[in-house]
């Protein structure tokens, strides 16, 4: 008989434990090699465990358990083999041959049968138990109508029909329940804590005129989307016009370390983007370097990632700058909380057509309102309201994002 244990990998320097968040087959099952049999979360991350050998799995340690890096939590005997299965087709017998002759009568369709909580993945099932929510509400796009993880996100994400509440409220039962915080969720709270305990944060705001933004994504988003397979959002322009203002105001961009300040030529911008385990700021390297298109495609590429908990730890550490956007969820107004060891913080907001006075007159104007939190440690109050300045410049006139934050006369002329 022979046996492989099965030990917790490391999910990055200077992290010692973690937690099987959930085991994904049950002790004694048979399993496949490179099979999936855990979802362990980490201070930075959720790792899959998956299977060294196939064979019978016998389980160590329990879910929901805290257990050091390197420990075993499960062993394999590889001498226990799945079932065969059979290959011949069962006999049908007489009766049913002499139906199967028969013209068949047309049939309407039938519908297909809604989801049920046996039909979605473990991992979506305890996303639905979270959220309080069943199976059959949600449109599943696995194997057979399965249930997936990504399907619940997707649910989720696009609200609750109207008709689904109930006139007399949401039926609350008065019971209350309890569950611990994942590694992820108390690494953020303490990461937001210290953030606001150990700075000295402020935060200025501007509003941005979007017009000319939005009649240039009008224009050539088809093309864009034709040429590079990536859709043209605002998340691209905002994040060019960040790595120009960084270039202008190297202090936004740095970093306090003691007594020492550490100013970086470069800018890795972290994205914040929300997931099922929570908020997470995946790192974009050297946007200055980016074009449009390829700012565009690592954004998807890292959302895509955070989304179906595959980030890696390198993927989310390092960055430079943050910029958040709440608009995408309706959001006006918000002051966002720095993330440490950074000393900035972008929030973009909704845009909302408004009233405001050009040349004299009142017209209406699609304006987003962005703030910035800023470290008046080492950021000056002149060069943070210098800085959103600049980025609002850049937006209400693309042709700077192009000439390097000036006007293309000043670029002419050498000035």
């Amino acid at each position: 008989m022979a046996i492989v244990d099965i030990k917790v990998p490391s999910p990055g320097e200077s992290i010692t434990e973690v937690r099987i968040a959930q085991w994904l087959v049950k002790d004694g099952d048979v399993v496949d090699k490179d099979q999936v049999i855990a979802e362990i979360d980490s201070d930075k991350a959720t790792l899959e465990l998956s299977a060294e050998a196939a064979g019978q799995v016998k389980l160590l340690a329990e879910a929901d358990s805290t257990v050091n890096v390197g420990e075993v939590v499960a062993r394999i005997d590889t001498s226990v083999a799945a079932p065969a299965k059979s290959a011949e087709k069962p006999a049908v017998p007489k009766a049913a041959a002499k139906e199967e002759k028969a013209p068949a009568k047309a049939e309407a369709p039938k519908e297909a049968a809604p989801a049920t909580a046996a039909s979605a993945t473990p991992v979506a099932k305890a996303m639905l138990s979270e959220k309080g929510l069943t199976a059959d509400k949600v449109k599943g796009t696995g194997p057979n109508g399965r249930v997936t993880k990504s399907d619940v996100s997707a649910y989720v994400s696009g609200g609750v029909k109207a008709d689904a509440i109930a006139m007399n409220g949401w039926g609350g039962t008065r019971e209350q329940k309890r569950s611990k915080m994942t590694s992820l969720r108390q690494t953020v709270a303490k990461r937001l804590v210290m953030a606001k305990n150990q700075t000295a944060m402020l935060t200025t705001f501007n509003e941005v005129d979007m017009s000319a933004v939005m009649a240039l994504r009008d224009k050539y988003k088809d093309k864009f989307k034709e040429a590079h397979g990536v859709n043209l959002g605002f998340m691209s322009f905002f994040t060019k016009a960040v790595t120009e203002a960084l270039r202008l105001f190297p202090a936004v961009n740095g970093q306090i370390d003691g007594e020492e300040i550490i100013l970086s030529d470069y800018a890795d911008i972290g994205i914040a983007v929300s997931s099922p385990k929570g908020l997470m700021v995946p790192v974009l390297r050297n946007a200055e370097k980016l074009s449009l298109a390829e700012i565009e495609a690592g954004i998807k590429t890292l959302a895509v990632k955070a989304r179906d908990g595959k980030l890696s730890i390198d993927e989310m550490t390092g960055g430079t700058f943050t910029i958040t956007n709440g608009g995408v969820f309706g959001s006006m107004l918000s002051t966002p909380i720095i993330n440490p060891p950074q000393s900035a913080i972008l929030g973009m907001h909704n845009i909302v057509e408004r009233p405001v006075a050009v040349n004299g007159q009142v017209v209406i104007r699609p304006v987003m309102y962005v703030a910035l939190s800023y470290d008046h440690r080492i950021i000056d109050g002149k060069e943070s309201v210098s800085f959103l300045y600049k980025i609002k410049e850049m937006i209400e006139d693309p042709n700077k994002l192009i000439f390097g934050a000036k006007d293309p006369g000043e670029v002419l002329l050498g000035l």
